[in-house]
């Protein structure tokens, strides 16, 4: 048996199909996964995400901490409430998680980082720390839940469920900013394309918040619509489209790494800059829709005339553009078009820029 979130209850209740995930017990389902991808693009989804980790890094030297451990730059933050998206990179360069940072104020940060690297990533980030001669801490909000509600209407069910002092200035965060609603932190962010929520609150809370939202009519879905909500909006899976054995570079990631200002000596800066000065890699990832019948998976072969081979690092079917899509990383020279190997069968695919879907409109032409 795998760890459990404090919604377990409630996910068995509703019929859920529960599966390991990183070690936690997670529902896929509810019945029809391609029906809870419709909610979320259509109207709105409620996903628990408590098995993700919740890191508060505290006291004064926490900015300058965090400006060497992440390759993007907080110092881009400095209004309250304000979200970072970032990777954590190893020497070499190789992502060992990609997260997002918030800003509380000028001694808390808060760091959410994925289930299945959090072990990993709690002795990492405590190892570096230890290296600092500075004043900070680390420390693992085991006591907060989480949980994100997505979709056109996603922001006005969760309003209806704040007190009546949050409901002005809730729906007037920008995206990638959060506030404080009482205890509740409510963030303007998310992994499907589509407006919403993610919201961290104390662990004994999170079951009437889910219950209130699903009564509401909020649809509970699971981690099969999030995964192909989260390959149409082009974001990348850790594990899948980046790992410690590739870098951001060849991960589509190149926006997140902040080389300016040239004096802030990140880990994996030293390697990422050689990689850069020799034209960023032999590798590059791109954006598949395949051309004819099939379904695209992972760890598929992808062919390209005259230039070598590459492989699919996410596929699915996409329930809102009815084809196939698929994220993969290929030779840097590739052109507008591959080939796929399909159970020995070789099918033509365009090569196109992701995002593929975002707030439920199609963003490449079919």
């Amino acid at each position: 048996m795998g760890r459990k979130t404090p919604l377990h209850e409630q996910h068995v209740a509703l019929g859920a199909r529960m599966v390991d995930f990183g070690g936690w017990d997670m529902p896929v389902n509810y019945g029809s996964q391609i029906e809870e991808h419709h909610q979320v693009r259509r109207a709105a989804g409620i996903f628990d995400v408590s098995h993700m980790c919740v890191i508060d890094v505290r006291g004064r030297d926490s900015r300058g901490f965090l400006r060497r451990l992440l390759a993007n730059d907080v110092d881009k933050l400095q209004a309250p409430g304000k979200a970072l998206y970032s990777c954590m990179l190893n020497a070499d360069g190789g992502v060992l998680d990609d997260l997002i940072v918030y800003f509380m104020n000028d001694e808390w940060f808060r760091i959410v980082v994925n289930a299945g690297t959090r072990d990993s990533d709690l002795v990492w980030i405590r190892a570096r720390a230890r290296e600092e001669l500075a004043h900070f801490e680390i420390i693992e909000r085991v006591d907060l839940a989480m949980f994100a509600v997505q979709g056109p209407t996603a922001r006005a069910k969760v309003v209806d469920l704040l007190e009546p002092i949050d409901r002005e200035a809730t729906p007037a965060l920008q995206p990638f900013a959060g506030r404080f609603c009482g205890e509740w932190f409510v963030a303007r962010t998310g992994y499907t394309g589509e407006d919403g929520y993610e919201i961290m609150l104390p662990f004994e809370e999170i079951s009437a918040a889910w219950l209130a939202l699903v009564a509401a009519g909020v649809a509970p879905c699971g981690l099969g619509a999030r995964d192909t909500l989260r390959l149409e909006a082009g974001m990348n899976l850790y594990g899948n489209d980046m790992s410690e054995r590739t870098h951001p570079l060849e991960s589509g990631l190149a926006w997140t790494v902040a080389f300016e200002p040239a004096s802030r000596d990140f880990i994996g800066r030293e390697a990422l800059e050689h990689i850069r000065e020799a034209g960023g890699g032999t590798r590059k990832l791109v954006g598949l829709v395949l051309e004819d019948r099939g379904v695209l998976r992972s760890h598929q072969k992808v062919l390209i005339d005259g230039v070598g081979e590459g492989e699919i690092t996410s596929g699915t079917f996409s329930p809102t553009l009815e084809r196939s899509i698929a994220l993969a990383r290929v030779p840097r020279a590739t052109g507008a078009s591959v080939q796929v190997d399909i159970r020995g069968k070789l099918l033509p695919a365009r090569v196109v820029k992701p995002p593929f879907v975002r707030h439920g409109r199609a963003l490449i032409s079919l």
